[in-house]
């Protein structure tokens, strides 16, 4: 497991590359597992994993179709658009002004009727491969923080009416001398560097990311630093969501994180995110497990719906889980 130095973090507002927690599925009991994925939830909201049982055949054939799409003249992308909120899009972030250097399919993860032609078995077989993976690694979660029933959390995405979603997102290269992006009201910092996807958590339970061999994943530490994450094409990332911090009362939290626009010189960025999310009519709401005298509950009840309506009315770096903060916290 390979913790950040806390003291290295303090030096400086550019910290380095000094990764977050990896966890090797494969060489630890199951404890020892549930017991080091709550311990990296707790303190980053963001892990590792490697030897994680996905295919690689499963991951390049998805990257393969993903980039043969985007590789596409724009005319041929443009019928799969706009985005509302499934198909493509490219640079406007949702609805609310948000904008970013990137392109991106967004899919709904098990109707395959959003899925192009050219990608829906891949993108389908990948599903099937992360979403077992989510499943998993929620089960681990709910037995490390001593859940009763350790499907509460993966029974949500299980559900035959899961609104969990699939992600293509594509950052170009950037031509160095584009340089119209500075906007500190989208996230983006006044340095001048140039941001592919501002900041934000996600909102859902929990995300799976899969990036190829470009940087430019960043994290944001609780003390306000902005942690680069050190790409890895064999591994997923795993995001704490909005969703699974209300589940657990805070005990695990979502984890801000943005993406910086693509300098790698020639060479596309490609990220593959699943978003495992709940039905729309799911009530969220601390377990009981989570409250107590000592820790009472911080959020009021709401469906996943009134969650998703909330997003639609705000900017993406918004704290949207300060609208369902009880009124003592």
């Amino acid at each position: 497991m390979v913790v950040a130095s806390s003291n290295a973090l303090k030096r400086s507002k550019k910290t380095k590359a000094v990764g977050v927690p990896s966890i090797d599925l494969s060489l630890h009991s199951r404890c020892e597992l549930s017991e080091l994925i709550v311990e990296a939830s707790q303190e980053y909201g963001i892990f590792k994993v490697v030897n994680h049982g996905v295919g690689t055949r499963v991951i390049s054939d998805l990257e393969k179709h993903g980039l043969d799409f985007f590789a596409t003249p724009p005319p041929d992308k443009l019928l799969l658009g706009p985005a509302n909120p499934f198909g493509y899009g490219f640079k406007n972030i949702g609805s609310n002004g948000d904008m970013g250097n990137l392109e991106y399919l967004l899919l709904h993860a098990t109707n395959s009727s959003t899925h192009p032609l050219t990608l829906r078995h891949a993108a389908s077989e990948y599903v099937g491969a992360v979403k077992g993976l989510a499943c998993e690694l929620l089960e681990l979660m709910a037995e490390g923080l001593w859940v009763s029933d350790k499907s509460t959390f993966s029974n949500l995405i299980r559900d035959s009416q899961s609104d969990s979603l699939l992600r293509l997102n594509y950052y170009p290269p950037l031509n160095n001398n584009n340089n119209n992006n500075n906007n500190n009201n989208n996230g983006i910092p006044s340095s001048g560097e140039h941001i592919g996807f501002g900041e934000h958590s996600d909102p859902q339970i929990l995300t799976i990311l899969r990036s190829n061999d470009v940087a430019g994943l960043q994290i944001r530490m609780p003390h306000g630093l902005w942690l680069p994450v050190q790409p890895d094409p064999s591994a997923f990332y795993v995001m704490v969501g909005d969703a699974l911090q209300v589940l657990t009362n805070g005990r695990l939290r979502s984890v801000k994180h943005r993406a910086m626009a693509n300098r790698s010189g020639s060479k596309g960025r490609m990220s593959i995110m699943y978003f495992g999310a709940p039905p729309l009519n799911a009530i969220i709401s601390p377990l009981k497990e989570m409250v107590s005298s000592m820790t009472p509950s911080l959020y009021m009840p709401f469906t996943w719906g009134e969650y998703k309506r909330a997003m639609r009315t705000s900017r993406l770096s918004d704290c949207r889980l300060n609208l369902f903060k009880r009124p003592s916290h």
